[in-house]
């Protein structure tokens, strides 16, 4: 028997990004290297990426994808997509069998445009017709989950290892320029499909490393707002939250960041700038429910951008480096040089403080 010491126990989940400011596109099997060099930080029990930029030929349609317990369900499931949308294009999602990936679901994607009487009847945009749209399906029909449904983009997740859910999922096929991957150690909700990583709503996915401490007063605060946290998983509520503050409340990401990752009040009461004061005390005085409490790192992927966020005492590690046009991030500095064997600037980002990276202007 190994005694203490003669272990390592790694410090919960594996999260990576890669993100070129040129839009310049990059093969999946790169962020799937990377997230296999973090092995020992999951468990098996769920591994899952997002790519952006990964469908050009239908890059104006929401790209759905689905999983299906049963035949029938997806036949239910269309019939009731085809009353709310224009199905441009639909199929299977390529994957490869596996002995490591077991119990796999039925996997299609769906390439959609809201029909526009629909939207003048329910007198709503498409944004928040496409995300109640999501909602009432994983709410109300059992055997069917949405788990991903932005434009130009997709996720990739399953139960298993993520460098065997990359493979299963045949992502050296696809190229995006952008990517996030996640390996999962979960220490309090189960192992199921719709349960790992990215958690996804519109263009938004999250990939987190921690553990939420206030989940329950922010699930109760964002369910009032028309979401549905069903998936046995604190991290779903983070994904809401983000959407919430940034499409309905019009805050922009720097605000969204100081609003989940607020600053203790000393340290509101010991900034010199008053613009600055008065700008974190209004955004935690108008939304203490959103504050998320407990240690995280997360990397949240959206169309044109990246954003890597540590919890305000970093209780998580992450680090973010560069080369050329490319930014790396990952839980540990191993992962970026297996991206970048040559990145340079490699660094800590302080707790909450975001790192936000974007696509230079008409690069994309």
């Amino acid at each position: 028997m190994k005694k203490e010491g003669q272990v390592r126990i790694p410090s919960g989940c594996a999260i990576a990004g890669i993100f070129s400011r040129s839009g310049e596109r990059i093969a999946g099997d790169r962020i799937v290297r990377s997230i296999a060099s973090m092995h020992d930080r999951s468990n098996g029990l769920g591994g899952g990426f997002a790519g952006y930029g990964i469908y050009p030929e239908y890059r104006d349609f929401y790209a759905f994808h689905l999983f299906f317990d049963t035949r029938a369900t997806r036949k239910d499931c269309e019939a009731f997509l085809k009353e709310r949308f224009e199905v441009v294009h639909s199929e299977i999602i390529p994957t490869r069998k596996l002995p490591a990936i077991t119990d796999e679901p039925i996997i299609w994607r769906y390439f959609l445009a809201p029909l526009q009487s629909v939207l003048a009847s329910r007198q709503l945009d498409e944004k928040a017709f496409v995300a109640e749209t999501v909602m009432k399906l994983n709410t109300e029909m059992p055997g069917a989950f949405v788990f991903s449904s932005g434009k130009n983009m997709g996720t990739f997740k399953a139960v298993g290892f993520p460098e065997d859910v990359g493979v299963f999922y045949r992502l050296e096929e696809y190229e995006g320029y952008s990517w996030t991957a996640h390996g999962r150690y979960p220490t309090n909700t189960p192992g199921w499909w719709g349960g790992a990583h990215p958690f996804a709503l519109l263009d938004y996915s999250v990939v987190h490393n921690g553990e939420i401490s206030s989940y329950d007063a922010n699930r109760r605060f964002i369910e009032m707002f028309g979401y549905k946290c069903n998936l046995q998983t604190d991290t779903e509520v983070i994904t809401y939250i983000l959407d919430y503050l940034t499409r309905i409340q019009g805050l922009t990401l720097e605000e969204a960041a100081g609003v989940i990752a607020a600053p203790f009040w000393s340290t509101i009461d010991a900034k010199r700038d008053a613009a600055a004061r008065a700008e974190s005390t209004y955004l935690r005085t108008l939304f203490p429910s959103l504050l998320i409490t407990g240690p995280f790192s997360i990397v949240l992927g959206f169309n044109g951008g990246l954003m890597a966020l540590n919890d305000r005492l970093k209780l998580r590690s992450m680090v973010v480096g560069e080369k050329d046009d490319r930014v790396f991030v990952a839980s540990e500095e191993a992962a970026i040089r297996v991206m970048e064997p040559e990145a340079e600037n490699i660094w800590a980002p302080a707790g909450g403080v975001p790192v936000i990276i974007r696509l230079e202007e008409g690069a994309y």
